[in-house]
């Protein structure tokens, strides 16, 4: 453009804006949103947060650490571009597009978690840096509502051949997915329609280019942020073109026909019944699917949904929750039909294959893992959903950033050896920044939101469903203010308070959930007696009139016990892990004598395990003692195959620490499954 049509081009805009500013000028931060089809409503960002303990130290690490090291990457130029992209497209700087196409996604989940952090917080101290990076984003979008740097600076340089939707692995419909999101907690977060204003105009924009859609173009929902997006955007507004635009992009899977397992479009979503495929774009697709059933209430959802997630759970799910064995491979595998295989990358493998040192395990995949478990529990309301939850955020995806909150893993392994048997492409150790940067801010947001996933509310109940020092201060959809204090040192140890502060109406309902790892619990109120037999995997009901000060304690026995898993996992033959309450054990080499490495160790089925806390240990955690038997065999030296060699074994009382927290003391090696030593 030269500077008359740039000028002509901002007055356009100028005019646009300020229309989009007077049509969302009567929206205003409405009362929670409830889903029709769900049995559990969530609670809104700002009505509770973390106040001591694990979880409040890794939000406030995120608050200090994690969000301005972000920041300090995607403002700037050194890697990549991010803000400088938007800048670029809105004509405030000179330069090409720079970076991977989903950049501008990422960007929006750092803008996402910003917003619940002040949700969370009350505190506005990003809004000044909030407020301008908006109306640069405002200013990139274009006209129509179209808002894909890539494309929009191809066609501010005059490129004939930068259109939308020229190539699905370009990313579009991710990154306006996160803005959607972003948007919708940046309206619930500070009360401004500006961001709000860019995603009802995008919105608008897919309604028209999908009003009538090719196959081509019905194949562009590539890591499908849209459906949980247009979702939020829907229950932020109220607006219902955004659910029905949602439901059409769902069903526009439908037409395509060239499809394959590495998108989950080889087959409509309706006949799926295994996850296959890219995981993090498997685990976004179905967290949207579940997102949509819970405002329509469509039968042909629930089915493969249920019959999908019974396949992870059950084949495809790492011990920490990870998601995703494969770097690359072939889906279906072994298929009669080589037409039908597809190249996956990233990706479930096959039913039971779960390899430790070469495992993908993507930090988003566990991220979408989550999303999709907490939107499962949100439809049924049973616990077993929360516990899959549970088990991913405190192990796939905490282990994905140090201590320090500054720094990264794309893949998560369960086991670290020196050397490696082959050339990975990612680091195996954290680093502050990685050429695909999708898991760090996803992280952030993820930490920022953490708190949504602790509490919900039903019509006439708080559900109780992470533990965590925390403060809720809600009211119930019946009616009637609630406001709860727990206390509690878990995950270190099984014994958390509920202190009832204020309730308005007495007649509601505590539920808390019994973890489905836990061997006993025990449930009291106000000191009295044990309530009853408690279920593990279910929540036990309290219900009862409540006054200001009752106290409800529930202590969970968290004893360390041994794991081993199916014997078609290969992998894990003979070999067992170890797990406390929700936390998985690894052995690290950090913690083992001179000249010793991993597979060194054997693990006798009669070891005995003892939890220690050690506060000077990885920031204070509870370690676990344990007896293990120390072995000598001669080295290999360039064989595959030979005789068994006798073996000298010897006791030894070693140190295994929690997953999550491995490779916070320089270049270690590591394992979670130990080989056993059996009577």
């Amino acid at each position: 453009m030269n500077r008359p049509e740039v000028a002509a081009h901002s007055l356009r805009i100028g005019a646009c804006l300020l229309l989009l500013i007077a049509a969302s000028a009567s929206l205003r931060p409405a009362e929670s949103h409830v889903s029709p089809h769900a049995r559990v409503q969530a609670v809104d960002l700002g009505e509770a947060r973390w106040t001591r303990g694990f979880w409040a130290d890794r939000f406030e690490t995120c608050r200090q650490h994690t969000i301005p090291s972000l920041w300090r990457i995607m403002a700037g130029t050194n890697h990549t571009h991010y803000f400088e992209n938007f800048r670029i497209a809105a004509g405030l700087a000179e330069g090409r597009s720079r970076g991977a196409p989903f950049n501008d996604g990422d960007f929006y989940k750092w803008i996402e978690a910003v917003c619940a952090l002040e949700a969370v917080t009350k505190e506005d101290a990003w809004a000044p840096t909030l407020d301008d990076v908006i109306s640069v984003i405002a200013r990139a979008q274009r006209s129509d509502g179209y808002l894909h740097t890539p494309v929009l600076i191809r066609q501010r340089e005059g490129d004939p051949a930068a259109r939308p939707f020229e190539d699905r692995a370009q990313f579009e419909m991710y990154n306006m997915g996160h803005l959607f999101t972003a948007a919708a907690v940046h309206f619930h977060a500070t009360g401004k329609t500006s961001l709000l204003a860019v995603a009802r105009k995008a919105s608008d924009f897919l309604d028209q280019a999908f009003r009538d859609p090719a196959p081509s173009l019905a194949s562009h929902a590539v890591c499908p942020s849209h459906y949980m997006g247009l979702i939020d955007l829907y229950r932020a507004t109220g607006e219902p073109r955004h659910l029905a635009l949602a439901r059409k992009l769902f069903h526009l899977r439908r037409l395509v026909t060239d499809g394959g397992d590495d998108n989950q479009d080889r087959l409509p979503f309706e006949r799926q019944t295994e996850a296959l495929g890219h995981a993090v774009r498997a685990n976004y697709l179905y967290a949207g699917a579940a997102d949509l059933l819970a405002e329509t209430g469509d039968p042909a959802v629930l089915e493969p949904l249920l019959a999908i997630w019974t396949n992870v759970v059950q084949r495809k799910l790492y011990i920490t929750g990870g998601c995703g064995a494969l770097h690359d491979g072939a889906s279906p595998d072994g298929a009669r039909d080589q037409k039908t295989i597809t190249r996956v990358h990233q990706a479930y493998g096959r039913n039971y294959q779960l390899p430790h040192t070469t495992a993908h395990n993507e930090t988003c995949a566990a991220i979408g893992n989550a999303l999709w478990n907490w939107r499962m529990f949100l439809l049924t309301g049973e616990a077993r959903f929360v516990d899959e939850l549970e088990r991913a955020l405190y192990n796939g995806i905490l282990s994905g950033i140090s201590l320090d909150g500054a720094r990264f893993f794309y893949a998560n392994p369960l086991r670290q050896t020196d050397p490696l048997p082959v050339d990975l492409r990612w680091p195996r150790s954290r680093v502050p920044y990685l050429s695909a940067f999708c898991c760090p801010p996803n992280i952030a947001r993820t930490l920022a939101r953490s708190i949504g996933f602790a509490y919900a509310k039903s019509d006439r109940d708080i559900w109780a469903n992470l533990y965590g020092g925390s403060l809720l201060d809600t009211r119930l959809p019946a009616g009637g203010r609630v406001r709860i204090a727990q206390e509690t040192e878990y995950p270190w140890n099984g014994r958390i308070r509920l202190r009832i502060e204020q309730c308005d109406s007495n007649s509601w309902g505590l539920r808390l959930r019994i973890p489905g790892w836990a061997r006993r619990a025990a449930l009291r109120v106000n000191a009295g007696p044990p309530d009853r037999a408690l279920e593990p995997g279910s929540y036990a009901e309290v219900r009862r009139p409540w006054r200001p000060g009752d106290v409800v304690d529930l202590d969970i026995d968290m004893p360390p016990v041994k794991i081993e898993a199916h014997p078609l996992v290969e992998e894990t033959i003979n070999q067992a892990a170890v797990q406390r309450g929700p936390l998985v054990y690894c052995l690290e080499s950090a913690d083992l004598p001179d000249r010793m490495g991993i597979l060194d160790v054997l693990m006798p089925d009669d070891a005995d395990l003892a939890p220690v806390f050690d506060r000077r240990l990885l920031g204070g955690v509870v370690a676990i003692e344990a007896g293990l038997v120390r072995v000598s065999t001669p080295a290999w030296t360039g064989q595959l195959y030979r005789e068994i060699a006798p073996a000298r074994t010897a006791a030894i009382r070693i140190r295994l620490v929690p997953y999550f927290a491995w490779a916070n003391r320089g270049a270690s090696e590591m394992t979670v499954w130990l080989p056993r030593q059996q009577p």
